[in-house]
């Protein structure tokens, strides 16, 4: 039986995970009714979905903060940092092609760079050469934003078992990309078979993103009075922010809780009063 298919989109599904939780941002206090309604139109699978969301609690609160917790505090930082490095660069390749396809030459071009000096440099992405003393930071990309970009709208939102939020248009972007992934298709199409490769790249990305953000979603459950409402609005704001690259604008990018990140820009209100609580649960997801 030929897994080579199923391994490359296994893998890119858990990926999303991190997109998930870059997915994230505040919304404006001063929303529009219109704005509420258009959302609680397109989640038509609110019972469905709020049954899943649930039962991802459970897996998260039982299994993935543990395992979070003894990534974090079995790795050093140093080693950790270097493996996010590492596994972001695995991924320029497809960021610089949906760049390319969204007719954003620009940051093409500086992915490509990117993606040169940190497999050079860097020693294979481990060292983000680019980002610390480049100027180049990282920025996610994926096809789901390129499908966005494109206009194709996102469908309804959708809860995925484990995953967390998406939407049609994400989900298929995914997939696009699991059977796209040069990585990915190298290591599955070598003579020894590695299929596990992918799957433990996606493991790990996981994991390492979601040790990143233990006590910022258990802040955001805590204050939240429907925690299941605060994630779909953050997901979504978030989502439809960088797919009308706002990113450095109106709302502030995903942070990494890095010590090489660079400070939050400075906002507008009405988003200057959410900019502490928006700055730290970015960089799930997807």
């Amino acid at each position: 039986m030929n897994l080579r298919p199923l391994c490359l989109v296994f893998s890119n599904l858990a990926l999303l995970s991190t997109v998930i939780l870059s997915g994230c941002a505040t919304p404006p206090n001063n929303a529009q009714p219109e704005a509420t309604e258009a959302e609680d139109f397109n989640d038509p699978f609110e019972d469905a979905n709020r049954a899943i969301f649930d039962f991802n609690q459970v897996v998260d609160r039982n299994v993935l903060v543990p395992v979070a917790k003894a990534y974090r505090t079995v790795l050093p930082d140093a080693v950790r940092d270097s493996l996010r490095d590492f596994l972001r660069n695995l991924r320029e390749p497809i960021i610089f092609a949906n760049n390319a396809l969204q007719g954003d030459f620009d940051h093409a071009g500086q992915t490509f760079a990117r993606f040169t000096l940190n497999s050079t440099l860097g020693v294979g992405g481990l060292i983000d050469v680019a980002g610390r003393w480049g100027q180049l930071p990282y920025y996610e990309q994926d096809l789901g934003l390129t499908f966005g970009v494109w206009g194709i709208p996102e469908g309804p939102y959708l809860v995925v078992p484990v995953l967390g939020p998406s939407d049609p248009r994400d989900l298929i972007g995914q997939v696009g990309e699991g059977f796209g992934d040069p990585f990915n298709r190298l290591v599955t199409g070598n003579p020894y078979t590695l299929y596990w490769i992918p799957f433990v790249r996606g493991g790990v990305s996981g994991i390492d993103q979601r040790s990143r953000y233990i006590e910022t979603l258990a802040d955001i459950e805590r204050t939240s009075l429907d925690y299941y409402a605060t994630i779909r609005s953050l997901y979504r704001q978030r989502r439809a922010a960088l797919i009308r690259h706002e990113k450095e604008q109106n709302l502030p990018p995903p942070a990494s809780f890095s010590r090489n990140d660079g400070p939050v820009p400075s906002v507008k209100p009405p988003q200057a009063a959410m900019a502490s609580e928006a700055q730290t649960i970015s960089e799930v997801a997807r």
